[in-house]
């Protein structure tokens, strides 16, 4: 992992124009300056330079009927050359696709963007309208989800309980439950390779770690209707995510050995 750039190598507005896209999310269409300011913290003339150059560059587009600024389709356009562009992607979706369509699951590979995890890619085998429909980019807890859980599974103690004392700042609902569940997730995981979990009530997930090209640690899972009958989907299914895993890590190590 690559050191983080000493603060002189830093371009505060930048890093300021960055948070202020973040804040941008599902259900957030548009937002105004002053929700802007309230969730970046940022001082309103700051937050109003910066959505107006945000806006000149392509990034931001103005609501004069709203006074409020949405995302622009440049946006989605990085997007899509960054899941074009990942060779992992590439390798694991056929694999994923086969696995979906075989054992009637959804099948899903996310990475850790600071809180949450960020699906890289969805594939869904179930049409029923009762459950969630999940793409590539969308985002689901970090502590509550088995994505989240194997992730933090696969972190050095000391960045570990670095992340578990942030989590623990934030204050959340059952966080008692949430560490112990997570504890029990990271035991799961060195002991059987994979780790539960049922975040939503229609839903349970089971996910195991994975390794990118480029050494980032991924989670990879299988999602399926919570009723089913849980032991059987683990008895049955378990075998198969590990499998699936180690079909899509010797496909990365093939192809760094003809690049």
């Amino acid at each position: 992992m690559e050191s983080n750039p000493t603060p002189k190598k830093i371009n505060r507005s930048l890093v300021r124009g960055l948070e202020i896209l973040r804040c941008f999310k599902p259900g957030m269409d548009l937002l105004g300056n002053g929700e802007i300011s309230e969730k970046t913290k940022l001082p309103p003339s700051t937050v109003s330079r910066l959505t107006q150059t945000l806006v000149l560059s392509g990034f931001l587009e103005h609501s004069e009927e709203h006074s409020a600024y949405r995302l622009a389709p440049t946006v989605l356009s990085l997007g899509h050359a960054y899941k074009m562009g990942l060779r992992e992607l590439k390798l694991a979706e056929p694999l994923m696709r086969k696995a979906s369509e075989k054992y009637k699951l959804n099948v899903g590979l996310a990475i850790a963007d600071r809180m949450e995890m960020v699906y890289l890619e969805s594939v869904r085998y179930t049409k029923n309208i009762a459950l969630r429909t999940v793409v590539a980019g969308q985002r689901v807890p970090i502590e509550r989800t088995s994505l989240g859980m194997a992730w933090i599974a696969t972190l050095k103690p000391d960045m570990r309980k670095k992340l578990m004392a942030e989590l623990k700042s934030q204050k959340l609902k059952n966080w008692t439950q949430i560490e112990g569940d997570i504890q029990t997730a990271i035991e799961s995981i060195a002991k059987n390779g994979y780790c539960i979990a049922s975040w939503l009530p229609e839903i349970f997930a089971i996910s195991t770690p994975l390794r990118l090209l480029n050494g980032q640690q991924a989670s990879l899972n299988f999602s399926a209707p919570a009723d089913s009958d849980l032991s059987k989907v683990i008895n049955d299914y378990a075998p198969h995510l590990l499998q699936l895993k180690d079909m899509i890590e010797s496909a990365f190590t093939n192809n760094l050995k003809t690049a």
